[in-house]
């Protein structure tokens, strides 16, 4: 069987390893010049870094599984987390019960509701039955409106805007419980995240290289044209003009560039895919001469105009880049936002205010570089009964396929479960396969 698969990310690369894997032929084709999808990198100080902020919670096992088997495990360091939370202008660590307990922008009777539907939510292995009910309605039963205002009204807001109040406990549900379950020792423990030296494209590279040394071809630079279908089955890929036949063809597109490049899709599964909204996300990525804070992750309570904080080297060492001390600065816009039309500098601009709540000696002096990264599917908007509206893996067309992040449910988009459904699209294909075409 002969595969097309659009989309050179981390599921569109799992994919073909597995389709190789299980003897099929595979072809990619990646509108962007190098592979990653949202993992590509830039150069700070002579090291590359992903463009996007990323690490490892110690149960992202899949992504340890493949850097593992490329070679590369000695280069993966796990590291203790220095996470915090701004609040009434000041920054708290949280990490542990004991800072929860410290967080003294809230009352103790609220930070003890806080904990205490923590760990319920670690237990409670059963997304379902929190699919009716909205994030805010279940929260603010379980830790009173005073917490909530104070932590997770915030933090959804700033992730979803204004679809905050529509977003669903799912999403709350695995974001706590997968988070807490990362942790071997329990709640108590300090958390560790983990970072492959060099930045996590290191594997993505080398993955991609092992499928072209298995006889892959991964075309970049080489947007697609069209998904050619033919009588209800696909036919091939169109790219830069040109028809590229293939027996099955996989899309790892979101669902707005999958609907441009595949007109042919039946109309009930296009409703679904336009049903799905989706935030931007954008980071602001400074080089700075100096540190801005001691936390590494910062999430952000007050009403800043980004949603975290992310000094990478409080994570990493500021040596690997070239002394620089670089500072992400994220935020989740819907289309249309001012900041989908900014540049850098008046990214920063915009900003400034909101860092210097962070650190008020901070001045635009202190910035050598700076970059501003944006990508239309950085998160979808997750409702209640948002299973109903997850995409099947197969589009209804015979022989075509998609994989992306409105799938990767109940847990939230990264590269672990990218990877994952890679692999369970490709199990997929192999199987619909057997009988049809001769391995």
């Amino acid at each position: 069987m002969n595969a097309g698969i659009i989309g050179a990310g981390v599921a569109g690369l799992a994919a073909a390893r597995e389709l190789q894997e299980r003897g099929h032929s595979v072809t990619i084709f990646e509108g962007r010049p190098e592979v990653g999808g949202q993992v590509v990198t830039f150069e700070v100080g002579g090291e590359p870094l992903e463009c996007f902020y990323h690490h490892l919670f110690t149960n992202d096992t899949t992504v340890v599984r493949y850097i593992d088997e490329l070679g590369l495990g000695s280069q993966l360091r796990w590291i203790d987390s220095k996470v915090g939370i701004l609040r009434n202008g000041r920054i708290f660590p949280f990490v542990t019960p004991m800072d929860l307990l410290r967080f003294t922008a809230i009352p103790l009777t609220s930070r003890v509701r806080l904990g205490l539907a923590a760990l319920w939510l670690r237990r409670q292995g059963n997304w379902q039955k929190y699919e009716a009910v909205t994030a805010r309605q279940w929260m603010e039963r379980a830790v009173g409106k005073k917490a909530f205002a104070a932590v997770w009204g915030p933090l959804l807001r700033g992730k979803f805007a204004a679809q905050a109040d529509n977003v669903g406990m799912t999403w709350l549900w695995g974001k706590v419980y997968l988070r807490f379950a990362s942790r071997s020792g329990g709640a108590g423990m300090k958390e560790q995240l983990g970072y492959l030296e060099g930045s996590f494209m290191a594997y993505i590279r080398r993955l991609a290289a092992v499928i072209e040394e298995n006889g892959g071809v991964i075309h970049l630079g080489t947007p697609v044209d069209e998904v050619v279908v033919e009588d209800g089955a696909v036919r091939g890929i169109r790219a830069r003009g040109e028809l590229h036949p293939f027996d099955q063809v996989l899309m790892t597109t979101p669902n707005s560039i999958t609907r441009k490049i595949a007109p042919a899709l039946p109309a009930a599964y296009a409703g679904i895919l336009d049903s799905v909204r989706y935030q931007w996300a954008t980071c602001l990525v400074l080089a700075l001469d100096r540190p801005l804070s001691g936390i590494y992750w910062l999430n952000i309570a007050d009403e800043l105009p980004f949603v975290a904080c992310v000094e990478h080297t409080n994570f990493i060492p500021p040596g690997r880049y070239g002394g620089n001390h670089v500072v992400y600065l994220s935020n989740y816009v819907p289309p249309g936002h001012p900041m989908l039309e900014m540049d850098a500098e008046a990214a920063l601009a915009s900003y400034l205010d909101g860092i210097r709540r962070i650190n008020p000696r901070f001045d635009p002096s202190w910035v050598r570089e700076k970059w501003l990264f944006k990508d239309p599917g950085g998160q979808p908007v997750i409702t209640t009964h948002y299973s109903r509206s997850i995409p099947d893996l197969r589009t209804g067309i015979e022989g075509l396929y998609l994989a992306n992040t409105t799938q990767i449910y109940p847990e939230d988009r990264g590269q672990n479960y990218s990877l994952l459904l890679g692999e369970k699209v490709a199990a997929l294909m192999h199987a619909d396969s057997v009988g049809r075409f001769a391995i």
